[in-house]
């Protein structure tokens, strides 16, 4: 009977081993940003950027909003689940979620902040140091959890997603004249290059080894801008768009020299999101939507966070054909397209 069974016995070991092996390489999610990966964590905060009612949240599953400024998922949601981690990433601010939860995976990104803290002021948001401080307090609670060996295997293998930026121009720059008064475009794009290098030096003084960082997408195409766009029929504000392409050149540069000066970092300028988004909104019928000027939600031009209000009878009802779900946030299905885009690329350096 041992002998029969042996070469099963072998084969699941095998097996068991390979999967192991898997996980070992990325086991977590790990998440810092703004509202293009915050899957809930504004909703505890005291601030007017919140997304926790419907009709956001009505293509996630159960039809629930979770905070995630979207009809469904955010990419990191897709990441991890193309990681064959969980298939949603879940806020550390939610009380429905523990340290049980956040082995695999953790957000602890904000809406509306960005690399400036200036920026996150303007709202009353979560500031990038915060939630560097969120993530101390879970490498903490970590190894509490599963024990000081575990969890820096996790913390050193686990994947980083960095998503934010557009908000140190939109809603800070362009907006607040503050900054404007104290830089030009580009000593502001050098002035948060220097934060963002900061930002990424530290954290890999604390464990951080893998690293995808996303760079600005064509913010002069967002519905809100479009819809102000007065003078140029709504057309997509191509000064933003530049600022955006020149200040993802710039930190680029400066993750490939952060990749040269740090031992066994690994960081992805995922640079391609740019010219990928780009590509949807100039060419929305080749990838199954029908309208890429407005979004889903309310008349589609300006409307975001409570603005965004179930009972507007504009509101559309499939949005699986737009690309904007709110005047500044993609639809689930923009973002599954953009995370199917960049999945391949992190697969390959990090699994």
């Amino acid at each position: 009977m041992t002998c029969m069974y042996a070469p099963w016995l072998l084969l699941t070991q095998l097996i068991l081993l390979q999967v192991a092996n898997l996980e070992a390489k990325v086991p977590a999610i790990i998440v810092f940003g703004d509202s293009s990966v915050d899957s809930g964590n504004n909703n505890r905060i005291s601030t007017l950027l919140k997304s926790n009612f419907k009709p956001y949240g009505r293509d996630f599953a159960g039809g629930q909003p979770t905070g995630r400024f979207s009809n469904g998922r955010i990419p990191p949601d897709f990441i991890s689940n193309a990681f064959g981690l969980k298939p949603s990433v879940p806020a550390y601010l939610d009380p429905n979620f523990g340290i049980s939860d956040f082995v695999t995976g953790v957000c602890f990104a904000s809406a509306g902040t960005g690399y400036d803290n200036a920026t996150s002021d303007v709202l009353n948001v979560i500031p990038l140091w915060k939630e560097v401080e969120y993530y101390k307090e879970y490498q903490s609670k970590l190894s509490d959890y599963v024990g000081q060996h575990k969890a820096r295997e996790i913390l050193t293998e686990a994947l980083y997603l960095i998503s934010l930026g557009t908000n140190d121009f939109l809603e800070n720059y362009y907006t607040v004249p503050r900054r404007r008064s104290q830089f030009t475009v580009q000593q502001y794009q050098d002035f948060l290059l220097g934060l963002a290098e900061n930002f990424l030096r530290e954290i890999y003084s604390l464990g951080v080894r893998k690293i995808s960082l996303t760079g600005l997408p064509p913010m002069g195409c967002l519905p809100l801008e479009r819809a102000t766009n007065f003078m140029n029929h709504h057309e997509c504000v191509e000064e933003y768009n530049n600022v955006a392409v020149e200040f993802n050149g710039k930190l680029n540069n400066m993750a490939a020299k952060l990749n040269q000066e740090l031992p066994d970092y690994k960081i992805l300028f995922t640079a391609k999101v740019y010219e990928f988004f780009y590509q949807i909104i100039s060419n929305p019928s080749s990838y199954g939507f029908d309208v890429a000027e407005v979004a889903c939600c309310s008349s589609g031009t300006f409307e975001m966070s409570y603005l965004c209000n179930e009972h507007n009878p504009y509101t559309c009802t499939d949005a699986s054909k737009y690309i904007f779900w709110d005047a500044f946030h993609p639809t689930d299905r923009t973002n599954q397209i953009i995370a199917d885009h960049l999945i391949p690329d992190l697969l390959n350096l990090f699994n």
